[in-house]
């Protein structure tokens, strides 16, 4: 696309790359571990902070169980739309923009990769201490304030799908108002 610096396609394809990696990576890793099968935790900070396994079957919080084809087709459409608003219409002149559908596009890929069955098609038996049967997100990170509040385990891809959109949202609010504005052509 004329008027898109190159570092700009170096700069999104690093973060969806690393940031994708990542969250494959601990999947792998975590998900080895013998000791956390069958919903054992072990504590990073106890009480607060832990690994532990799970295999979610929908959705954000585990909504929309049962509809796999569903979400992995909207993960395409939204990478397909993230590359086209990006690349094709320009929207990568912008450096957040960029950022932050870097890390979104990271945390798709990430999610999209278990829905599709790929850790199980690509390495079977891997020594994973839970088998995400049925085209499951591998999630592993738990948080809680107590016994009584615990917030659903997550992974890396929702963590950069989380960070991408927050960022979206800072910067549709703090951009400047004249630049927000179209552009007159003639």
């Amino acid at each position: 696309m004329p008027g898109v610096p190159r570092s700009r396609y170096f700069l999104f394809t690093l973060i969806a790359a690393a940031g994708c990696a990542a969250d494959l990576v601990t999947k792998g890793w975590v998900f080895s571990w013998p000791e956390l099968a069958g919903g054992a935790v072990h504590w990073l900070w106890p009480n607060y902070v832990g690994v532990q396994l799970s295999c979610n079957p929908g959705a954000l919080f585990g909504m929309g169980q049962g509809m796999t084809w569903l979400f992995a087709a909207l993960s395409v459409a939204a990478a397909l739309a993230i590359l086209s608003w990006l690349f094709w219409f320009g929207a990568a002149r912008d450096l957040w923009l960029t950022a932050s559908l870097g890390s979104v596009m990271a945390g798709i890929l990430g999610n999209l990769y278990d829905r599709l069955g790929l850790a199980e098609r690509l390495w079977p038996g891997m020594g994973q201490s839970i088998t995400p049967s049925g085209n499951r997100v591998r999630d592993w990170i738990l948080f809680q304030w107590s016994d009584a509040w615990r917030w659903p385990n997550f992974n890396i891809a929702d963590s950069m799908l989380v960070v991408g959109a927050a960022v979206l949202f800072c910067h549709a609010i703090w951009q400047p108002h004249d630049e927000r504005q179209p552009r007159d052509c003639g």
